[in-house]
């Protein structure tokens, strides 16, 4: 399946590109969200006449971003979450509660913009957080969960 990137995909291409993808891709995931039209004559034409607005508002998300991450630079988060004597919290903290910690701390970022490579924490401690903003931009933040 053809398609013509509205905006930059991480690890796909940027802005303006035709890719070939495969269909489940692009019907399910690229298409539904925005990022990407099919390929023919038309969208093509419409593509070029529209790309110094599309080149323009993709600046504007990096630099909408990019100030994100610099506000986020040395940001901690404190949770406190029931937990036993050992340190092992009864449930465990994913992105939704270090997203919903962040939003409370009055830094509004989005479920899927934290990266848990290691998966949910589900122990006390210190942990690095790495947030991607945008697919350009990412910073880490410190993450300290106690016990309650």
């Amino acid at each position: 399946m053809d398609l013509i990137l509205l905006e930059k995909v991480q690890n796909l291409g940027d802005l303006g590109d035709t890719v070939t993808v495969k269909p489940g891709f692009g019907r399910n995931f690229l298409l539904p969200q925005g990022k990407a039209v099919p390929a023919t004559k038309e969208n093509v034409a419409r593509f070029e006449a529209q790309r110094a607005e599309l080149e323009q508002a993709a600046e504007a998300k990096l630099s909408e971003a990019s100030k994100r991450a610099e506000a986020l630079a040395d940001v901690v988060i404190t949770i406190a979450t029931n937990a036993s004597d050992e340190g092992k919290l009864y449930g465990s903290i994913g992105p939704r509660e270090v997203s919903q910690a962040l939003s409370d701390a009055g830094h509004e970022v989005e479920k899927a913009e934290v990266i848990m490579g290691e998966g949910p924490i589900r122990t006390t401690g210190e942990f690095d957080i790495h947030l991607q903003l945008h697919a350009d931009v990412e910073t880490d933040i410190k993450l300290i969960v106690e016990s309650e």
